[in-house]
Parts: structure tokens; C-alpha cells; sequence
């Protein structure tokens, strides 16, 4: 017997492909069929050409007229801000915004839609899609006379007759079609068969095939066809698999990597101090490979580079050049030293900062599973400098557009939450000329001037009082004051920071003995929002807690609140009673319950019988028979006492501990 696997099959009506059959056999041995391959093979290439072609043009228009500046965060509100859009622009938009990935998929594209126009291109010309035409078979006009048919027909057969076209099937196949055309055009039985079903031989029955390329049956091929599946399945499959499994188990939380969240945690602590930071920073995962020193010149780049910045720098607690090259790169940026950089460092320090968000964000999150608020505080500082790209000995004025040394000398005592409130008058700005003072008063009302109202409460309670665990709400109200009613929050001003970044809000609310109570990233763009932070209220007593609002952008704009809590003994609280129908819901069994004692009820009934002396004498002495119900009630009722026995004293022990 034979037996062959179905991948596709091709069911047609108008077939022409030779079928070979068994001998005193009913059965067809099935048939490679290449037109069903070829059908096949472009219904599976259309699922991947359509959403591939649709996603080029999308990308391909957004990379060229189809993003706004404003998608991109490429707007200058102030002439601070120009170059950095400028910049935005130039490498947000252009063929070279699109990746490396996208011109691999654009290859592929290409290719397998040249393979879907040569399929069905096959298609077209095998006849399988096309009505049966005798008069295009044999290449003669419809009205032709008998004797051109006849030559055609002669000219047609010599030039694809088997024997001229050995081991050729489609001209074994061709040269039937030129036959069934001819027979079509001069037998009268034929003729009235094309003429009503479209094929000389009549009507056509069903005929089955399978869908792949018959050059897999050739033996020529065998080994090759052999080799290909062991590459594929032994090869190619399993690196692909591996190959993603690794990638994905390199990354955890917020697409930030393993070994950075290890590093991090080995590095900070409750006394790592905000000077530190840039080195911790610096030994992230993410940076390893790129700030690894490929060349001797750069040892010499990076000396020349730390003499600028090395009386703001730490002593380095590593040797390690990774992690002296990225420190001295983030310093560099920190006190604006960038400009004598070369290319490469500048492009090293670039792909840095695309990373700082979420590396940032990264090291807060460390410190809250450490519970280290003082740390905690020093990354979200440390953010804000990062992105004003001003350091900690700087004034908070630095943010201000063209402020200098003699801008901040002379406006020296003040910070920059009391520049914000101060009257235009009031401010100095020597030197400079009206277009930048307007930068200046542009500016500042973009820094945000917020105001914090806090309120204690516990949910669903009338009662404003706050017991011993009770579930209770410090409810924080930020307003901007600078937005006025329907306005929005938009990108932070900070022209030093080379990707736009949205204004957001840490809340931390924190014990006054350094531990993080709730610590949560607020970036909602409203002018009024509300966050609130739940917990179980502590024992009695009157406790102090501190909440800290802090920016995620700005330096010198943050707030601390006090906060106090009283809660009182819950032992005031009404006494609640349980409804008696309630109390006896705890005597029923559960559905599980009900089925793991079901076994037992069973044998308890079939030892009714054997039992039945004892019954009778307990009868005899007054005593009550049990029914199943009561005795399984009973016993359901030893099993909850053993399971509590296991985790609490029972009475003895009690009376021991009393009687010591």
C-alpha cells in the first residue's frame, strides 16, 4: 500500500495535470502538483506582504512628511531652544531614522514580492487560472480555416512532443493542451464539449493534488531537499529560539537589564551620597559594551577630558576604564563641557543620556525595595541635574536661559522658587538685550509654580477620626499655578537635554527616621491633580510622617509637607455582632470540603452493617443513633479543630504558660 501526507490540496474542475493510477486498483495515487504549490505558496506570502507593505509606507512616510515637530518634541518656545530642535529634527526625521530592522524587513519585502509576481506569473502561464482557448494553445485567429489549424497543429506537437523534451513535464503537459486544442477545433464531439463545458473531454469531476513542488519527488534532488529540512529544523529553529530567549531574559522591568538592577543594588545604600551617583550610573549594562576603550588614543582623550572636570568629581571608588570613561562623559555634560569633545564621545554621550530616564527610574525603584528615602531623594535630585545639566555646587538659576557667572552673581540670593514668584522689575538681568529677556520671562513661566494640599481621611468611614488599622488615605492635591484653567503641562525646558521629556512629579511620602512609605511617579499634564496614598494605620499614637514633592526635571522648585497622623484605640469602635444565620454559615462545608469527605461518608455507610451489634447495645444504654448527615458534621468538625491545633496553643499549653 501506499500512503502519502496531505499539506495542501488543490481541488479543480479544469485540470490538466497528468494523474498516475494503480493497476487492478480503484484508488489514485496522489500527484505533486506545482500550480497547487504555487497557490498555496502565495496565499501564506500575501498574509506576510500585505501588513509588511502597509507597515514600510507607514514608517517610510512618518521618516519623511508624515511626523509633526511637534510629535517628535522638536519646539522652541524660547531661542535657547532652537538648536535643540534643530537637532530633533535632523535625527528624528530622514532615511536614517529608520533602523536596521526596518531595512532587513524592506529586503525581505522585496524579495518575496518579486517570488509572488513569479508565481503567479507560473500561474498564468500553466493555464490552470486561465478558460480553456484552443485558439491561443495552437496561436491561431478564431476564424481560421481547417488547413492553417492543421499546420499550426503539426508545428505545435513536433515542438513539444515528449521525445523531443525528455524529462521535461511541462512540455509532456503543453504538448496534451496543444492535442485537447486540436481535437477541440476539429472533432464534432469535442467541439460541442468546449462549446458547453469548456473542455473537449466533457464534464470534469472533482480531482485532488497535493500542493507541493513536484521537483521534491525528483531524485536528483533528494539529498538536497534533505539537507535543507536538517538545516532548518536542527540549525536554524533552535538558534532562532535560543537566540530570542536569551535576548529577552537579558531585560527585566522597564526594559532596563538584569545586571544593571544587580549592579545597583550592590552599589547603593543609605549613605550613598549624590556625588557617587554619576559612577553608579556610569556601570550600568547598557553602557558596558559601548564605553569600552577600543583604541590606545582614547586613554588620552579621557585624561585630557578628566583634568576639566575632575575638581567636581568623586574620588572613583573603581579603576575599571568603563566606568572612568562614562563618569568623565556625564561630568563632562553635568558642568557643560562638552564642546571640545570628540565626535565619537559626543555620540558615546548622546546614547548615554537616551538611556538616563529609565536608568534613573531604575535606581528609585532599588531604593524603595531597600526602603533608603535619604538615596531615594538623591537619584530623583540627581535626575533633575542630569536633565538642566547643572551640578550640585551650580545655582538654580543655571536653568534660566543666558544666565552666566554675572547673571547668578548678581542675583546671587535668590533660588529659583523665589525667581518665579518675583516681579519682572524686580529681576536683574544686566546685559542682556530685550529679545532675551523674553526668553528669560518665557522661561519662566514654563517652570512650574505648584502649590500641595494634603488630607487624612479613611474610606467609607463618616467618622474623620483614624483608628488602629483602619485602612487610611493621605489624599495629595498638587495645583500649577502657573496654567491657567484648561491648560495643559507640556515638555520640559531644558535646552541642555538632547530628547524631549515630559514634566512629571515624584510623591513620596516617608517615616522621619529615612523609610519609604510610598514612593509613586505622577505625570499627569493637568493643572490640578490628585494622588493618593493608602495604608494601614499604625498603632496608637500620633506619628510624623514627611512628604516630599519633587520634579522630575527641575531643580530648586521641590517641597517637603509634614504630615500627622493620630490614630486611636479601634477598642472604642461599636462592637460588631454577627447574625445568628451568618454564625452557622461557618459550620457548613465547603464544596471542596463536601468532596474530600464524600469518600468517607461512603465507607461510613457500608460499615453500618457490621456495626449494627454495637448500635444495639448502645440503643440499649440510651444512647442516640447518629444519622450520615451528623456524623459527617462531626467529623468535618475534628478536622478544622486539628487544622487549628497545628497553628495555635491549645488550652493545655495556655494553662501552662499561666501556672509558670
Amino acid at each position: 500500500s501506499h500512503s502519502l501526507i496531505l499539506v495542501v490540496c488543490c481541488i479543480n474542475t479544469n485540470t490538466t495535470t497528468k494523474r498516475f493510477r494503480l493497476s487492478n486498483n480503484t484508488s489514485t495515487m496522489l500527484q505533486y502538483d506545482n500550480t497547487a504549490w504555487n497557490f498555496f505558496a502565495l496565499a501564506w506570502i500575501s498574509l506576510y506582504l500585505l501588513p509588511s507593505w502597509y507597515t514600510i509606507l507607514m514608517k517610510f512616510y512618518k521618516a519623511t512628511i508624515g511626523t509633526k515637530d511637534s510629535d517628535i518634541g522638536a519646539v522652541a518656545r524660547t531661542n535657547d531652544e532652537k538648536k535643540k530642535a534643530a537637532l530633533l529634527k535632523k535625527n528624528a526625521k530622514g532615511l536614517k531614522t529608520l533602523t536596521q530592522g526596518f531595512w532587513i524587513n524592506f529586503g525581505f519585502t522585496v524579495f518575496f514580492t518579486a517570488l509572488f509576481i513569479y508565481l503567479s506569473t507560473s500561474i498564468q502561464s500553466g493555464g490552470e487560472v486561465n478558460s480553456f482557448d484552443p485558439f491561443t494553445i495552437l496561436d491561431v485567429s478564431p476564424g481560421a480555416e481547417l488547413k492553417i489549424i492543421k499546420k499550426a497543429y503539426k508545428k505545435m506537437s513536433l515542438k513539444w512532443h515528449p521525445d523531443k523534451n525528455p524529462n521535461n513535464p511541462s512540455a509532456e503537459a503543453k504538448f496534451m493542451m496543444v492535442a485537447k486544442a486540436y481535437e477541440a477545433l476539429t472533432d464534432p464531439t469535442a467541439k460541442e464539449n468546449f462549446e458547453k463545458f469548456g473542455n473537449p473531454d466533457g464534464k470534469q469531476s472533482l480531482e485532488v493534488s497535493i500542493g507541493l513542488p513536484s521537483w521534491l519527488l525528483d531524485s536528483e534532488n533528494r539529498n538536497i531537499v534533505l539537507m535543507v529540512y536538517l538545516i532548518i529544523m536542527v540549525g536554524v529553529i533552535p538558534f532562532c529560539v535560543w537566540k530570542y530567549y536569551s535576548n529577552s531574559s537579558l531585560y527585566g522591568e522597564k526594559d532596563v537589564m538584569y545586571n544593571t538592577y544587580s549592579w545597583y543594588h550592590h552599589s547603593l545604600d543609605e549613605s550613598t551620597l549624590m556625588k557617587s551617583l554619576p559612577e553608579t550610573l556610569s556601570g550600568s549594562a547598557e553602557f558596558r559594551e559601548r564605553n569600552m576603550p577600543k583604541e590606545a588614543s582614547e586613554k588620552t582623550q579621557i585624561t585630557k577630558l578628566l583634568e576639566k572636570v575632575k575638581s567636581s568629581m568623586q574620588k572613583p571608588n573603581f579603576q575599571n576604564p568603563i566606568l572612568i570613561k562614562g563618569n568623565v562623559l556625564l561630568h563632562a555634560h553635568l558642568l557643560r563641557k562638552t564642546d571640545d569633545m570628540s565626535e565619537q564621545y559626543k555620540e558615546d554621550l548622546h546614547f548615554m543620556l537616551s538611556k538616563t530616564n529609565a536608568l534613573i527610574d531604575a535606581m528609585i525603584s532599588v531604593c524603595q525595595h531597600q526602603e533608603a528615602l535619604k538615596t531615594a531623594l538623591n537619584c530623583i535630585q540627581f535626575g533633575q541635574y542630569v536633565t538642566q545639566a547643572c551640578w550640585n555646587k551650580d545655582s538654580t538659576l543655571m536653568q534660566l536661559p543666558y544666565f552666566g557667572k554675572k547673571q547668578v552673581e548678581e542675583n546671587k540670593d535668590i533660588v529659583l522658587s523665589e525667581f518665579l514668584s518675583m516681579d519682572s522689575k524686580e529681576i536683574k538681568l544686566t546685559g542682556m538685550t530685550k529679545e532675551q529677556k523674553e526668553d528669560v520671562f518665557k522661561c519662566k513661566e514654563i517652570i512650574p509654580r505648584v502649590s500641595v494640599e494634603t488630607k487624612i481621611y479613611v474610606d467609607d468611614d463618616e467618622d474623620a477620626k483614624v483608628y488602629e488599622g483602619d485602612l487610611c488615605v493621605v489624599q495629595v492635591k498638587v495645583n500649577r499655578e502657573n496654567l491657567a484653567e484648561g491648560e495643559t503641562a507640556g515638555l520640559v525646558h531644558a535646552p541642555h537635554f538632547p530628547f524631549p521629556k515630559q514634566e512629571a512629579w515624584w510623591i513620596i511620602l516617608g517615616t522621619q527616621e529615612g523609610k519609604i512609605i510610598d514612593i509613586k511617579k505622577i505625570a499627569k499634564p493637568e493643572k490640578e491633580f490628585t494622588h493618593d496614598i493608602k495604608f494601614l494605620a499604625p498603632a496608637v499614637g500620633t506619628y510624623n510622617f514627611d512628604l516630599h514633592i519633587l520634579s522630575n526635571a527641575y531643580i530648586g522648585i521641590d517641597q517637603k509637607l509634614a504630615v500627622e497622623l493620630t490614630t486611636l484605640d479601634n477598642s472604642a469602635l461599636p462592637q460588631y455582632k454577627i447574625h445568628p444565620d451568618d454564625a452557622e454559615l461557618d459550620d457548613e462545608p465547603t464544596l471542596f470540603e463536601e468532596m474530600l469527605n464524600a469518600h468517607n461518608v461512603e465507607e461510613d455507610s457500608d460499615d453500618e452493617d457490621s456495626d449494627s451489634d454495637d448500635e444495639d447495645e448502645e440503643e440499649e444504654e440510651g444512647i442516640k443513633e447518629l444519622s450520615a448527615a451528623e456524623r459527617k458534621k462531626i467529623e468535618l468538625q475534628k478536622q478544622r479543630q486539628a487544622a487549628a491545633g497545628d497553628d495555635s496553643d491549645d488550652d493545655s499549653s495556655v494553662e501552662e504558660v499561666y501556672a509558670d
